[in-house]
């Protein structure tokens, strides 16, 4: 069956954020083939390609994409490999995450359950290295297959292979849009082993009674937590977290303590990681609108678009508080969420 090409496609209802102009070209791909021929339509005409999944973590252009985009919903999960310990799952990159989390604690397979209620896809899961909880996916990450744009050949990848940081791979620098991810394989452990040290899941558990917490008490423990931080995208358009937890040395840490005494942070492999959302709450925005867009009165790490907000207006909104915490702590925010402009 050909594939269905479509023109002028507006980019905004495919995006949680719900913002974005067209794209000049658009195709849905649900197999290997029916993406090998997207690429090749692509090459034969010289376009530009844009692989979209869930549209949970993108801010796209109000100019659009002048090129094709690829919306990725290429779907199957299996249990590939298991033993008395682990278990190996495989998921296609077209697949919800929040299914794979499901398929996985349905079956007792621990390690995954903390990045509970994700949204977006699995594919776009290793290059952001998506993480919650005090978990990331490099944590329980097997390898992973995926597609060159321009040769249309397959490349294996392994945990040292993808060059995983706090929210970093290598297909978000070396090879960024130089790669589509196939599918997944993600090691699972089959015995207990929880981690429940990180923010307010212990506490939930506590207040519940729940003294020896079963896989499917703290995924609804972290969706209770997560609702209240964060708003639905079906209700109130956003893209999740926006902006990335700063690192910083310890040196600078002690610094920052000697000014803030309430300062919160935690430890991290590169030096201490300080909450992006208590940064952007001591400058005074949160809340804030810029036209439609705003900075989420119940959480200032979440930016939303409060009706037609524009790239623009976000970006307003991006430089206002990137300002305003920099001018405070002397700190650089970057964003987590991939501005397409």
């Amino acid at each position: 069956m050909e594939l269905e090409i479509k023109k002028n496609v507006k980019l905004a209802d495919y995006s949680t954020f719900k913002i974005g102009g067209l794209a000049k070209y658009f195709v849905v791909v649900k197999s290997e083939d029916d993406f090998i021929v997207a690429i090749k339509w692509a090459k034969r005409r010289s376009k530009k390609i844009f692989v979209l999944g869930g549209g949970s973590n993108i801010l796209f252009s109000d100019k659009g994409f002048d090129g094709l985009v690829i919306k990725n919903e290429i779907k199957g999960m299996e249990v590939v490999g298991e033993n008395e310990d682990s278990a190996i799952i495989k998921s296609y990159s077209g697949e919800a995450w929040s299914k794979m989390v499901n398929f996985s604690i349905s079956r007792n397979y621990y390690g995954i359950e903390n990045m509970f209620y994700i949204f977006g896809t699995v594919g776009a899961a290793p290059v952001q290295n998506i993480g919650a909880y005090g978990v990331e996916l490099k944590d329980i990450f097997y390898n992973l297959c995926a597609i060159d744009l321009k040769t249309g050949e397959k490349k294996y990848f392994n945990l040292k292979d993808c060059q995983f940081a706090y929210r970093d791979s290598i297909f978000k620098n070396k090879l960024k849009n130089k790669y589509f991810v196939l599918w997944v394989e993600l090691k699972l452990s089959k015995k207990e082993k929880f981690n429940l040290e990180y923010g307010d899941i212990k506490n939930k558990l506590a207040e519940k009674g729940i003294e020896n917490p079963k896989l499917k008490d703290v995924a609804e423990v972290i969706q209770e937590i997560r609702n209240l931080k964060l708003p639905n995208p079906g209700i109130l358009p956003n893209a999740g977290s926006f902006f990335k937890n700063p690192v910083i040395s310890e040196d600078e840490f002690k610094i920052l303590k000697d000014k803030f005494s309430d300062i919160k942070s935690f430890p991290d492999q590169k030096g201490i990681k300080i909450p992006a959302g208590w940064l952007i709450e001591q400058v005074d925005v949160k809340g804030y609108r810029h036209g439609d867009a705003g900075v989420y009165e119940n959480q200032a790490l979440i930016l939303v678009n409060h009706g037609s907000a524009s790239q623009k207006d976000v970006l307003f909104l991006v430089d206002l508080v990137k300002k305003n915490v920099f001018d405070k702590f002397g700190i650089i925010l970057e964003a987590e969420v991939n501005i397409l402009k």
